[in-house]
């Protein structure tokens, strides 16, 4: 598919994942569209850093209020009442988990492309790394790809560059795009707000981390 004369919009909230597929958007599209949603999260922090990552990229930076989504459900992203599970249930998936967060990311960027005029749409979802969240799944992509564009008579096209590669795979391809030292300094990943290495102990940090010794491993 011939991409290269087209635009795309990445949803991006500043963390690793979403801002190696900036990146990765920026080599294979003409212009990209950076956007950023308040969905009622804890780390709100994460907006200004996406803002300031989006202008250094020279990508046109949007916010979207979804904060809608945090009186839907019950989680520790954004209930502060709540303790986050620092493993993965036996039963069930982490309750940081955020029920619709990404049915309704994809569906308002779907809104906002097509009122640009734009068919891609760019998340970094991923099934090898998805700590157990249903909508990081494939088939959940594929599916909302069909549902979308049956909704608004579209051919959206909806990729996911980290679906099937881990986190040391993530290092390696932001290392490739050569954003290593801007992903691993001025990115927000951690579920507890603190940028670049995070807290250490949170799920996310707890990923990243394992992910970046184990790339410093294979480069050394």
């Amino acid at each position: 598919m011939r991409m290269s004369n087209e635009s795309a919009v990445v949803l991006f909230s500043g963390g690793q994942d979403s801002t190696t597929c900036l990146f990765w958007a920026k080599r294979h599209f003409k212009k990209v569209y950076a956007l950023s949603f308040l969905y009622g999260q804890k780390h709100q922090k994460e907006v200004d850093i996406a803002r300031n990552i989006a202008e250094k990229a020279d990508v046109e930076f949007h916010l979207m209020d979804a904060s809608f989504i945090s009186k839907l459900g019950s989680n520790s992203l954004t209930d502060s009442s709540i303790e986050m599970d620092q493993e993965k249930p036996a039963d069930s998936f982490p309750n940081t988990f955020v029920p619709g967060r990404n049915l309704f990311f994809l569906s308002i960027a779907a809104v906002f492309a097509r009122e640009k005029g734009v068919r891609h749409l760019v998340t970094g979802v991923s099934q090898t790394d998805f700590s157990g969240y249903p909508d990081c799944r494939d088939s959940f992509v594929k599916s909302l790809n069909v549902t979308l564009n049956l909704a608004m008579d579209e051919q959206f096209v909806i990729h996911t560059p980290l679906m099937w590669i881990d986190k040391t795979e993530t290092w390696a391809l932001a290392d490739e795009l050569g954003v290593f030292e801007l992903v691993r300094n001025e990115t927000l990943t951690c579920y507890n707000g603190i940028p670049a290495d995070g807290c250490g102990h949170c799920p996310a940090c707890k990923l990243r981390n394992h992910g970046l010794q184990e790339y410093l491993k294979r480069k050394n």
